[in-house]
């Protein structure tokens, strides 16, 4: 019997395959447009031992009702709530694009409160803060839109096939656009102080090899890059390979110190 999925109450997460005695947690959070079903694989796929939390940003799937939130700092201060509970156990933030600068300034946020840090930050298809893209999309009319949607298409699925699914992820879509880009990273904010590994895709084209090493720029340690082949959704071609490598980024049980 399959496990359903923990939602607590419109909690901002969704755990699909629960694993109460899994020593280390991997959260999630997804590129603009997705929702927590789009990661529904990795749990299936994941190590025994490696309980996957994925994000679900409000105004979709479970959340449908409550309103779309296109504010960096207002996510990511019911995100810092919503997840501390979480923290108790090593853990990685991965985010995927959109969410790759998401999980950026919740690592922040947890270090500036103190919290337990992550073992990891791991930031996929995003460039660093310095080199953050200055556009306007979410402006656009929604043929502009649509043709965006189409282009970078994370969905896996034929979307000319199903215009009512593209009505539906238009607002979305819109929304995290403006989210992103009327995020203004504070390029003098303290470094983090946690190991960072950059994700990215051999033929992304929203994302250069140069734009990935600027993450160097906000970490006190050397950063990792890890190149797969594919564009900017290559993960849904390595999702075995990636859970892998992240596996090793946990450090051994006896290095994890629970803070008082």
């Amino acid at each position: 019997m399959l496990n359903a999925p923990q939602t607590n109450n419109g909690a901002c997460y969704r755990i699909f395959k629960a694993r109460p005695n899994a020593t280390k947690r991997l959260i999630i959070l997804p590129h603009a447009g997705g929702s927590a079903s789009y990661f529904r694989q990795w749990a299936n796929m994941a190590d025994p031992d490696l309980e996957v939390v994925v994000v679900q940003y409000p105004g979709r799937e479970n959340r449908i009702a409550e309103p779309l939130v296109a504010d960096m700092n207002r996510l990511v201060s019911t995100l810092t709530t919503g997840l501390k509970p979480l923290l108790n156990k090593p853990y990685i933030l991965f985010g995927h694009s959109m969410g790759g600068g998401i999980a950026y300034e919740l690592a922040m946020r947890i270090q500036a409160y103190r919290y337990r840090a992550p073992t990891q930050l791991v930031v996929s298809a995003v460039e660093g803060p310095s080199c953050h893209h200055a556009t306007d999309v979410h402006k656009a009319s929604d043929e502009v839109m649509l043709d965006e949607l189409k282009r970078l298409n994370g969905t896996g699925v034929d979307l000319n096939a199903f215009p009512e699914l593209l009505e539906m992820m238009l607002p979305l879509l819109r929304n995290d656009y403006q989210l992103i880009e009327t995020y203004q990273p504070n390029i003098n904010a303290p470094k983090l102080q946690h190991p960072l590994t950059v994700m990215l895709g051999s033929t992304d084209t929203e994302l250069t090899y140069e734009e990935a090493e600027a993450w160097q720029q906000v970490s006190t340690q050397p950063i990792n890059i890890e190149t797969f082949q594919g564009g900017h959704f290559y993960l849904a071609d390595h999702i075995m390979a990636i859970l892998s490598h992240l596996n090793t980024l946990f450090p051994a049980p006896k290095a994890w110190v629970c803070a008082p």
